[in-house]
């Protein structure tokens, strides 16, 4: 099936309706037979309706009625209409479907100059009414790809509605008629007639009018096509038409908002060589990605986490530019895909665009063995690639109830790895995701727990819908192969994630309620969770400048930013002090320590700007601490969090203090947050022990009153709600 035979049926339709329309005495001035919709795009597929309209602007006689008989008489299906022009253009600026069939129409037999006006006319009325139009337009095309998913990833794809499929190629063009967008015309054009190709093959086999590809039929298609793996080749279509039209409409959505008039495009930094234009993430020009390997995944991270495009341009430069990773990664490489994966929806977006790219390949070559690989499994709604994106989208929800977020949403994307292969895939992703979490730069901790997630990743679910889990013998299995509570907890997560992206059926409320009854027999099995300990606390000489009552802060290179000493005499307020100075100058903190050096306090912050300047970071802080600056003002706002934040007391972790676990998004001002709360109640902190995992700080406090005791469980409580209400909670 090809282009030449659409063009034949088109053709051959074409001289019968012309002849009907001879017989019939049908006049050449006032009246036009005009073929629309694919019809009048001349893509007849073998059981297609014919779209006609009967133009009129005089008396039609019998014509309107006699015109449509040899038609039928010749075996057509027909889509058939009389109407004025002036009707035609009422009808296409009620409904919306009619107007976008409308664009293509096509003159048929008649009056030419009256298709000519009519065209015109139409096209004019929709450039004219394009922006209050349009949204009307998005809300149908989303509608339709809730309902029928995305060509590339369902497991039985409809070729014209599917989200991918032609129907979307046919908006695509109706946006370009607005002349408010364009597309890659030869790349859009190339896929949709290859598209047309496959439906006439499916119509052909099936011998009737269908656009659903049942599993039956991928084996003739193949050998119609001559493709080896018909399922990829179709699956790739798709995946690229839907990738255009994103991108197509996420700058038809900016072009609406955006003044009529044209200005200078604005560029947003956020952050050096990086900057936001028109809801997209691009580089300025001081990007050096010659000289930066990382570049590539905080551009990707950045734009998912500002539900942004990146930009398909600057993600080919990137690729192009950017020397490879070093191996293992810089930890500023390994957070930013982790806060990729955290980004929740908009990961998706972003996803597609590294792939299309080729930029994918260079952070993770293994995904090639999975993407668009279908699943065995009935039960799933998707390909194996798009399900561990969905994966991933379900356990970024789910980060406030581990320690190791980093760990889950990194298991989240490798857990089907193994796909692809003769071996198990739980087996066989087990080393795949030891070496790439390796490579990564995880601890060998963090290496054996996400290879361990991998192995077992269905063990919770499997036993829990096939074992009792009253019987000893079930937990003792369950928990010789998970080993610690941790791992557990972990596991949990990433069940009901993996779950839940596999389809409603996965995740139905009896099934989610046997494996959450599993996992917490295991977990009470196990013990509670890993609680850090108190910071051991070496032991500084202090400065001179200290004795005197000073603040001594020292910056020093450390990884791929600084770390920075502070030593002051001890007081309540100190740390939220130094919080509230690394806030003010959007200085990440990726970890700290705090501890008491008999009354000196000494902290130690990791920071994530390699630039940070110490005589600028003194300015700020003695601004901050002699209140020139009121940092709980200006700080206050920007603590608003999407998932609420977990604050929990832990009494079995210290006899000498009183120990709570903060768990919330990773973004400025949530240690001022935490600590300018702390130190509101006059209680000190005795040590802490903050970190940044991937996009969550997961901080520990030991909390005394100031006669240095543990708080009694009335003041614990009031410190967790004190907490929880800084963050926003």
């Amino acid at each position: 099936m090809t282009a030449g035979e659409r063009q034949q049926r088109t053709e051959a339709a074409d001289t019968l309706a012309r002849a009907a329309y001879a017989d019939l005495g049908g006049p050449d001035v006032g009246v036009a037979l005009v073929a629309v919709g694919g019809y009048g795009r001349g893509e007849l597929a073998p059981h297609s309706d014919l779209d006609l309209v009967l133009v009129h602007e005089v008396e039609l006689g019998e014509l309107g009625e006699r015109l449509w008989y040899p038609l039928w008489d010749a075996g057509h299906k027909l889509d058939h209409s009389v109407r004025t022009p002036e009707q035609m253009t009422a009808m296409a600026a009620e409904d919306l479907k009619v107007a976008l069939g409308l664009l293509d129409a096509r003159h048929v037999a008649g009056d030419p100059n009256l298709t000519l006006r009519l065209r015109s006319q139409l096209l004019t009325t929709w450039r004219r009414d394009a922006r209050e139009r349009l949204p009307e337009l998005r809300a149908l095309v989303r509608q339709r790809h809730e309902l029928l998913g995305e060509l590339a990833h369902v497991s039985v794809p409809d070729l014209k509605e599917a989200e991918g499929g032609l129907r979307d190629a046919g908006v695509l063009k109706a946006l370009v008629a607005t002349w408010l967008v364009d597309v890659p015309h030869a790349d859009l054009e190339r896929c949709r007639l290859q598209l047309l190709d496959v439906r006439d093959v499916v119509q052909g086999w099936a011998g009737r009018a269908t656009d659903r590809i049942a599993p039956e039929v991928w084996e003739p298609l193949g050998e119609a096509m001559g493709w080896d793996d018909p399922q990829r080749q179709v699956r790739e279509l798709g995946r690229r038409v839907t990738h255009l039209s994103r991108l197509t409409w996420r700058r038809a959505e900016g072009t609406l908002e955006a003044p009529s008039r044209v200005r200078r495009p604005q560029l947003d930094p956020l952050a050096p060589g990086i900057a936001m234009s028109k809801g997209e993430v691009v580089l300025t020009n001081e990007a050096t990605p010659d000289r930066s390997p990382g570049l590539l995944l905080e551009a990707a991270a950045l734009a998912a986490e500002h539900d942004a495009h990146l930009a398909p341009p600057t993600a080919a430069r990137l690729v192009r530019d950017c020397p490879p990773l070093p191996e293992p990664w810089p930890t500023s490489a390994r957070q930013n895909l982790v806060r990729l994966l955290a980004s929740g929806r908009s990961l998706l977006a972003v996803w597609e665009t590294l792939e299309e790219t080729g930029a994918l390949a260079r952070i993770l070559p293994e995904w090639e063995r999975i993407r668009l690989l279908p699943h065995a499994s009935a039960i799933h709604r998707f390909t194996v690639d798009r399900h561990v994106v969905e994966t991933c989208i379900e356990a970024s929800g789910l980060i406030r109830t581990v320690s190791r977020p980093d760990v889950l949403l990194v298991a989240a994307l490798l857990h089907d790895i193994g796909k692809g292969g003769l071996t198990e895939h739980s087996i066989a992703g087990e080393p795949l995701a030891a070496a790439i979490a390796t490579r990564m730069g995880f601890e060998p901790e963090a290496v054996e727990l996400i290879a361990r997630l991998v192995r077992w990743h269905l063990l919770l679910a499997e036993t829990a819908t096939t074992r009792d889990p009253d019987d000893p013998a079930t937990i003792e299995t369950v928990t010789a192969r998970l080993v610690t509570a941790e791992t557990a907890e972990l596991l949990l997560a990433l069940t009901e994630a993996d779950a839940r992206a596999a389809s409603p059926k996965a995740w139905t409320t009896w099934r989610s309620g046997l494996i959450r009854t599993l996992g917490d027999r295991v977990l009470a099995t196990l013990g509670p969770g890993p609680t850090p300990d108190s910071p051991v606390a070496p032991v500084l000489e202090v400065p001179q400048e200290v004795v005197r009552g000073g603040t001594v802060l020292h910056v020093e290179e450390h990884d791929d930013g600084v770390r920075v000493t502070a030593l002051a005499p001890d007081r309540i307020g100190l740390l939220s002090d130094l919080a509230a100075t690394f806030a003010f100058l959007k200085a990440p903190v990726r970890g700290a320590r705090a501890w008491a050096q008999d009354t000196v306090a000494v902290s130690v912050w990791e920071v994530a700007d390699p630039y940070l300047d110490a005589s600028v970071l003194r300015q700020r802080f003695e601004a901050i601490s002699e209140g020139r600056v009121d940092a709980h003002a200006r700080l206050q706002r920007q603590l608003a969090d999407t998932l609420a934040p977990s604050v929990a007391v832990r009494p079995e972790a210290s006899r000498e203090a009183t120990v709570v676990e903060v768990r919330t998004a990773d973004r400025p001002g949530v240690l001022y947050g935490v600590l300018q709360a702390v130190a509101a109640l006059g209680l000190t902190v005795r040590s802490a022990h903050v970190d940044t995992v991937g996009p969550q700080a997961v901080d520990v406090f030991y909390l005394q009153e100031a006669d240095a005791g543990a708080l009694s469980d009335t003041r614990a409580a009031r410190a967790a709600h004190a907490i929880r209400a800084a963050l926003g909670g």
